[in-house]
């Protein structure tokens, strides 16, 4: 039996095709594979928030790796989620353990990584790499 996407995979979904607003809510759809681990990665060169201090852009490549559980973050919804920190004032470490705090709440996934590659500013540039492991 195919377990492709289903027409009742798409009831819960209220962003996708519908909103290009950003918005921090992210969307799941059942995973149909929940007794296989395999890892779903995800990844943006174009992350941006602000210094909380100056209000100076931060640019980050983030990239998000995570185990399914019994749901998958849909793609749109998490698009729409980062582009939500674009003029929000957040030290790199903060944000990279909010991004995976939403993401473990969202998907209750076996494992998820969250890697923020921050762009170097006054000389240094910040890495920041955030695990749950269940």
């Amino acid at each position: 039996m195919v377990k492709g996407t289903r027409k009742n995979d798409l009831a819960d979904l209220t962003l996708l095709g519908k909103t290009t607003q950003p918005v921090k809510k992210l969307e799941t759809f059942p995973n149909h594979h929940p007794g296989r681990n395999y890892t779903v990665t995800l990844q943006t060169e174009e992350f941006t928030c602000v210094c909380p201090m100056t209000g100076q852009p931060d640019y980050a490549k983030i990239k998000i790796q995570y185990v399914p559980g019994k749901r998958i973050v849909e793609s749109k919804s998490l698009k729409l989620y980062l582009w939500s920190f674009r003029n929000e004032g957040v030290f790199h470490e903060h944000l990279t353990n909010m991004i995976l705090d939403d993401l473990v709440a969202a998907l209750k996934p076996r494992w998820c990584k969250v890697s923020a590659e921050f762009a170097v500013r006054g000389g240094i540039g910040i890495i920041v790499d955030a695990e749950y492991k269940k």
